[in-house]
């Protein structure tokens, strides 16, 4: 199956650079090129893409607006919107998975990392690299206490089981990692994670971390 690509970047060098990278993949394709926001948007409902690489910083509508727009849109909730930024993290991120980001890429990764990074978020995966949930993390900790609008009755119906799943995948644990820190097989990992999916209509890891942070469950285990 070819995996279909919209590189979205106002610096052309950039966006070329990107383009001839991916069309190089054999199983991949650029189906558009975008400079803005709005096109970004349009392009997206346009050509209904597998993933999206998209720059936080562009004209008439940043990258974030762009992202919220399309998933938040039952036509195009399904593209997978990978966000490049020339930071580790910024002040964007958490908007960005938010949003329904399903990961992040910098823009100077090696070739053969951001082609693993597009068949990774194409398969249904979330692209959170250890620095970013660390940074993540590190936000949340020093961040003031707000209302974040996500009680954490949306818990309520996931086993204790499935909690300490949802915690570990809060940390940027792989399934490999969670099965050995619980000390169960990693089919057994799957099965939970596919059923935290399910039960907080969550379409990847990424907003399953969100979830466990403004529910507030990681909170509680740390200070456990």
């Amino acid at each position: 199956m070819t995996i279909r690509v919209v590189v979205a970047d106002d610096h052309i060098l950039v966006r070329a650079g990107f383009s001839v990278l991916v069309n190089a993949a054999a199983e991949m394709e650029v189906v558009a090129e975008t400079s803005t926001g709005r096109d970004t948007v349009a392009a997206g409902r346009r050509h209904l893409p597998d993933v999206i690489l998209m720059d936080v910083r562009m004209p008439d509508m940043d990258g974030i607006e762009a992202t919220r727009q399309l998933l938040g849109d039952p036509a195009t909730a399904a593209i997978r919107i990978v966000i490049l930024t020339t930071f580790d993290l910024d002040e964007y991120v958490f908007a960005a998975l938010k949003a329904g980001a399903s990961g992040f890429l910098l823009k100077d990764t090696p070739p053969e990392q951001l082609l693993a990074g597009i068949r990774t978020v194409a398969a249904g995966d979330a692209l959170l690299a250890p620095s970013v949930t660390r940074r993540l993390i590190r936000d949340f900790v020093n961040r003031p206490a707000l209302d974040s609008g996500v009680s954490p009755a949306l818990l309520a119906p996931l086993t204790e089981r499935e909690r300490e799943v949802l915690v570990h995948v809060a940390a940027g644990h792989s399934n490999t990692e969670i099965s050995a820190q619980l000390h169960i097989s990693v089919a057994t990992v799957k099965t939970h994670v596919s059923r935290l999916f399910s039960k907080l209509q969550a379409h990847d890891r990424a907003q399953l971390v969100v979830i466990a942070y403004e529910t507030g469950l990681v909170e509680r285990a740390r200070r456990r």
